[in-house]
């Protein structure tokens, strides 16, 4: 058994974006990453809002990113209910808004690393605590185990290190989503817009990354019975044309000539916004970030953007209480990591019930067939959030 001083788990966004501002804070890490190789093959696009680009922004990789992708100059929202196209809002976008490929974003940040910051085949199994110490101490699938100073769980909606900060479950909103890219050789004809419609109790949306590639993906209050099925992308891709035939042609093209290999099928999960509330983010020298902390619904567009913002200001409070001044070969301060988390986890607790009941209300709205229901979920929407663009005015501040 060996040691290792901060120790992150999972290297996908939210796990790289932590290590590379802990980096630039002078904060060595390692990251255990339970795939074989880099997930770069998996997921198809995540939307990064104003607030987003202002966290990429201190860790140093905007510029880079931004030349994969277009910015956005309208969002607009189309009903197509009664066989009519009827436009129901139009926003024209202030600030940045990109569709990024999650390929994307994880590459760029895993190049932004030391070579050796990432370790790979190490699916993390189980969290205790030295009784003696009150180290952490990792124990992995392949029977090994390392003891360590300070953990930050990045592992997603089904966290391990969430299970032993002893939050609660997360929840499956009552809504599927089948997601993907698809490519138009010779420019597609949709500009820089990012379009919902809306047709009875479906919501489609069409999104472009650059001027060659859609992200699609389209979403309904029904959960197949046998979710298994849905591993096999061609079954994915065969139910999506089935389930847009009812809609433009040009929607429907999407789905007939996506990419297979980008074809997934989703049931949305989030974390309670009361759960988030009331919830313990960090014990000692333990805490969570990302999904992990606040796995949302996709519907506003900011889980990859509030993971983005995790990272800057827990690398932030880590500094600030002397962690990125230790000498070469001397241990952590960790009296001062249980501080760190505290004001992390303070800092952040508004921001995230706040995204998290806007997506969740937006959710239950769009996951009910109740006509009465939508009237009340839009109420409480609208009471809640007059201004409901305003989560990206967020500034998570420097790093």
């Amino acid at each position: 058994m060996y040691e290792e001083e901060v120790v992150i788990i999972g290297a996908g966004i939210s796990g790289l974006a932590t290590a590379l501002a802990l980096h630039k804070k002078g904060i060595k890490s390692v990251v255990m990453e339970r795939s074989e190789t880099l997930r770069n093959d998996s997921g198809t696009a995540i939307g990064i809002r104003p607030n987003g680009w202002r966290a990429l922004d201190q860790l140093g990789v905007p510029d880079i990113l931004r030349r994969t992708a277009i910015p956005f100059q309208r969002e607009r929202v189309v009903s197509l209910d009664g066989g009519r196209k009827q436009d129901i809002s139009l926003y024209h976008c202030i600030g940045e808004t990109r569709c990024l490929r999650r390929k994307d974003i994880i590459d760029t940040l895993y190049a932004a690393l030391p070579p050796t910051t990432v370790k790979f085949n190490c699916q993390l199994e189980s969290i205790k605590l030295d009784p003696h110490t009150t180290k952490p101490i990792l124990r992995f699938i392949d029977g090994s185990s390392i003891i360590t100073k300070v953990v930050i769980g990045c592992d997603g909606g089904k966290s391990t290190v969430a299970n032993f900060l002893n939050l609660k479950p997360t929840k499956t909103f009552p809504i599927f989503s089948v997601r993907g890219l698809t490519n138009y050789p010779n420019g597609h004809p949709f500009g820089h817009e990012f379009t919902n419609f809306m047709k009875d109790d479906m919501h489609v949306g069409r999104v472009p990354i650059d001027n060659n590639t859609i992200y699609w993906f389209s979403s309904q209050p029904y959960i197949p019975k046998d979710e298994g099925i849905w591993k096999n992308p061609e079954v994915i891709r065969q139910y999506a044309i089935e389930l847009l035939s009812n809609f433009p042609h040009e929607i429907q093209e999407m789905a007939t000539n996506a990419d297979i290999k980008s074809l997934s099928f989703t049931h949305l999960r989030y974390r309670d916004p009361w759960d988030l509330l009331v919830g313990t983010f960090s014990r000692g020298t333990v805490t969570v970030a990302g999904d992990a902390m606040h796995v949302m619904g996709p519907f506003m567009g900011q889980g990859g953007s509030a993971a983005l913002e995790d990272a800057v200001v827990l690398a932030r409070n880590m500094a600030q209480v002397g962690l990125n001044h230790i000498q070469s070969g001397s241990n952590v301060i960790v009296h001062r990591v249980g501080e760190a988390f505290n004001r992390f986890v303070r800092q952040r607790r508004v921001r995230v019930v706040r995204l998290s009941l806007q997506a969740y209300l937006i959710g239950m709205m769009l996951g009910t067939s109740s006509h009465l229901k939508k009237i009340i979920w839009t109420m409480l929407l609208n009471f809640f959030f007059p201004n409901q663009k305003s989560h990206m005015d967020y500034d998570c501040g420097d790093l």
